[in-house]
């Protein structure tokens, strides 16, 4: 039986190490066969908007616009803060593909069904 993870990644171009070592854990996650879920808040609701990601390459790991893209392939859950992207000013119309804009009734939902949790 799978578990639930949940990836909150708070960081992105302010910590690009972190925000990169967030996808590579949560790439591994879903590889096991967790129902994972990477939490796009505060810094890293950047990372949902098309092209942002794409300079972002901490040396020693792959390309994080590469980790990002296989996240979703394999089946990860991508979830955008929606106020965290509203206070920013970010276009909804410009996330990047498999990017669901929720709220906090959606992330407690999924950790009050035993979802594992970490921070980056």
């Amino acid at each position: 039986m799978a578990g639930k993870f949940l990836v909150s990644l708070t960081n992105a171009k302010n910590d690009p190490d972190k925000a990169t070592v967030g996808f590579v854990v949560a790439n591994a996650a879903v590889a096991s066969g967790q129902e994972t879920v990477i939490f796009l808040n505060v810094e890293g609701a950047y990372l949902a908007s098309k092209g942002y990601a794409d300079d972002i390459h901490e040396v020693g790991f792959a390309p994080l616009k590469q980790l990002m893209d296989q996240f979703v392939e394999a089946g990860g859950i991508l979830w955008v803060c929606s106020p965290c992207y509203k206070k920013r000013e970010l276009d909804e119309e410009n996330l990047v593909e498999g990017a669901t804009i929720v709220g906090g009734a959606k992330l407690v939902e999924f950790l009050s069904q035993g979802a594992a949790s970490i921070t980056y």
